[in-house]
């Protein structure tokens, strides 16, 4: 009987550190994810484009189920995790720089002007990039 119980509890102890390591991955491939499309939001040449790539941002960094979401726009994190600022409550200064992008993000939507937009999306690029989620130059596969 004590054997089962040790036994029972070292595989639950297994599946936490599997949960708490998936999500630490879901929350770096996320801001990866949310990092390219802010780039993209950037360099993009027309307000509805702009706008369209900082909805992805939106959508990776809150989730599905997080506010904000828009399920008629794209979700290029779809299945990744929950979303990068769920996925990332145990690591409190990412959790911050991923809200401060949230903040951009949404802030370059409300913008009635590209430059306006492009400069939204520069600042959520440059917070999502602050991030140990970022791959090394020359990493990404866009």
């Amino acid at each position: 009987m004590k054997k089962l119980l040790a036994m029972s509890i070292a595989a639950a102890f297994a599946a936490g550190i599997s949960c708490a390591a998936f999500a630490q991955t879901g929350a770096a491939t996320e801001t990866s994810v949310a990092h390219a499309h802010a780039l993209m939001a950037q360099h993009a040449t027309t307000l509805a484009t702009a706008q369209a790539h900082l909805h992805h941002v939106v959508n990776c960094l809150v989730g599905p189920k997080g506010q904000g979401f828009d399920a008629k726009a794209e979700d290029p994190c779809k299945g990744q995790g929950n979303g990068a600022i769920p996925d990332s409550t145990s690591d409190a200064a990412l959790h911050t720089k991923l809200q401060a992008a949230l903040a951009d993000a949404q802030s370059g939507l409300k913008s009635t002007s590209l430059a306006a937009a492009q400069a939204d999306a520069a600042k959520a690029a440059a917070a999502l990039g602050d991030t140990a989620a970022q791959k090394p130059k020359g990493g990404y596969s866009w």
